[in-house]
């Protein structure tokens, strides 16, 4: 994150904040969210994969019942191997919660969103910018929005850090003009 100088004779990092950007309260993503979300993003990604795992398990049951070639360890390495990659991926996000480089993914920000960038701040005096072009997609989810920038890599927006309902309006117009916000999710 880019510090904003105390003293007045260095160079402000910052673009200075539009009145009609939306300014979030603080918080901070959970851990347990983390992984669950990332895990939804996988499954959204990666769910016509399923059709592998049925297919072989379809063909050797089609095998086994003509009884051409009946074998029941295919079944066990078809489920085994299935739940071995699911298994990875689960391991491989809660991995990222519990490492020191990434525990900055889960302090606590304020948010200042208008449609030239994201400020992220840590305390009024310093944060970082973050630019609209990072951000791949979005979509609302029950009651949160998530910004999709990479395979784990998220912002979480939980209607409840937003001040009024007129920010969320906002929020939401925001991301439409910018064609990133997608569908409802349940």
């Amino acid at each position: 994150m880019a510090k904003v100088p105390v003293n007045k004779h260095q160079p402000v990092y910052q673009m200075p904040t539009s009145p009609l950007a939306v300014k979030t309260k603080k918080f901070g993503l959970d851990k347990k969210q983390y992984v669950n979300i990332a895990m939804q993003q996988l499954w959204e990604q990666q769910k016509v994969w399923t059709l592998l795992p049925l297919g072989l398990l379809l063909v050797n049951a089609i095998l086994g019942i003509t009884g051409v070639y009946p074998n029941i360890w295919a079944y066990i390495v078809i489920i085994l191997g299935a739940l071995l990659y699911v298994g990875f991926w689960w391991v491989q996000y809660t991995g990222v919660t519990q490492l020191e480089q990434y525990k900055q993914l889960f302090d606590k920000y304020m948010y200042e969103i208008d449609s030239r960038q994201i400020l992220v701040k840590t305390n009024a005096k310093e944060g970082g910018i973050m630019q609209w072009e990072q951000i791949k997609s979005a979509y609302k989810h029950k009651d949160a929005y998530v910004l999709v920038m990479g395979k784990g890599q998220f912002l979480h927006f939980p209607t409840s850090v937003f001040n009024s309902e007129h920010d969320i309006r906002l929020f939401e117009r925001i991301l439409k003009q910018k064609n990133l916000l997608v569908e409802d999710k349940k």
